[in-house]
């Protein structure tokens, strides 16, 4: 019967196949709409290789959408209930996650696209963004830079707490001692960026390069630097993590840390599929390097901290005596 039917194309229905094994043969994604970049070419990458994976195993996503927090766990308690997913992808992990508790609770597979704080019962594929932070400091300490800024982006969200200890790691190893007020917190938006990096290089004692937990707040410091009568690459140095396309538009190009979000869609899928097949969550836990991009946001440093301080002094001092602000 099974071959007559395979050689007539016959394909069961999902409610036929849920009745019979329990599963219906879908991937669940819920996507928060409220976030700034939700519709970027992050996700785009994203979805498409998540897709790609599922139909080569024959199954589907399904995505839904979610506007809040408590919207978001709404969402995932729907669709579990509604069998519209076998498990569920759960990408910009927190550092206390509810949907990681709400799922747990649930006996609902998962895997995460990061990690979080509490890693009981979890599966993950992440990119380690701490290694590209630590990474970051050794460069710019190799051309020459002695002060080096951190600017981390949300802090609710794991990436922030891994990749500000990648930084720390980077300066033990470069022989920097931290510096707390050479750290500047929750840059999300271009705008935090700008905001963040006049405040580093306000300081009596600035530093010459600056490291971005994201390309997001990095392409701030363009901004910022322009106010300030800067030449990033020469007068301050900037390094990010994120590889969005925007970098490759500012001049000059930012160097950053690319990751590959198709391939961490794939990949993703790949392991929840396992995991909802049976596989221990403890054997699905994998990791990546990102791959440095180099381009023209960091060099040697032109001015020392000094020589810097006293130009950004000049330049504040002359904005505000046009009734500006730097």
């Amino acid at each position: 019967m099974a071959r007559a039917a395979k050689e007539l194309g016959y394909v069961p229905l999902a409610q036929a196949q849920a009745i019979r094994t329990g599963r219906v043969r879908s991937i669940g994604l819920v996507l928060q709409i409220s976030e700034h970049d939700a519709h970027g070419p992050f996700l785009t990458d994203f979805l498409a290789g998540v897709s790609a994976a599922a139909s080569a195993e024959g199954w589907t996503l399904a995505v839904a959408t979610a506007n809040s927090d408590s919207h978001m766990i709404d969402t995932l308690g729907r669709m579990v209930g509604e069998r519209k997913a076998d498990g569920f992808i759960l990408q910009r992990t927190l550092v206390d996650d509810p949907r990681v508790r709400f799922l747990r609770r649930e006996d609902v597979p998962f895997v995460m696209f990061g990690r979080t704080a509490d890693d009981t019962g979890c599966a993950w594929f992440d990119i380690l963004g701490e290694d590209a932070m630590y990474d970051a400091v050794l460069r710019l300490h190799g051309l020459g830079h002695r002060r080096i800024g951190f600017v981390t982006g949300g802090c609710e969200y794991n990436f922030c707490r891994l990749r500000r200890g990648g930084y720390r790691k980077g300066l033990d190893a470069a022989g920097l001692a931290y510096e707390p007020d050479l750290v500047r917190e929750d840059a999300r938006l271009s705008s935090d960026g700008a905001a963040a990096t006049t405040a580093l290089l306000t300081r009596p004692d600035p530093p010459t390069a600056i490291v971005y937990a994201t390309d997001e707040a990095a392409l701030g410091a363009y901004q910022a630097a322009a106010v300030l009568g800067l030449q990033i690459g020469s007068d301050l140095s900037i390094i990010a993590y994120d590889g969005i396309p925007e970098g490759i538009h500012a001049r000059p190009a930012l160097t950053t840390f690319s990751v590959d979000t198709r391939g961490a869609g794939e990949r993703l899928a790949e392991l929840l599929i396992r995991r909802i097949r049976g596989e221990a969550p403890e054997d699905l836990r994998e990791t990546a390097h990102a791959t440095l991009v180099d381009r023209g946001s960091d060099g040697p440093p032109r001015l020392s901290s000094h020589a810097l301080a006293e130009h950004v002094a000049s330049a504040a001092h002359g904005l505000t005596s046009k009734g500006g602000h730097p």
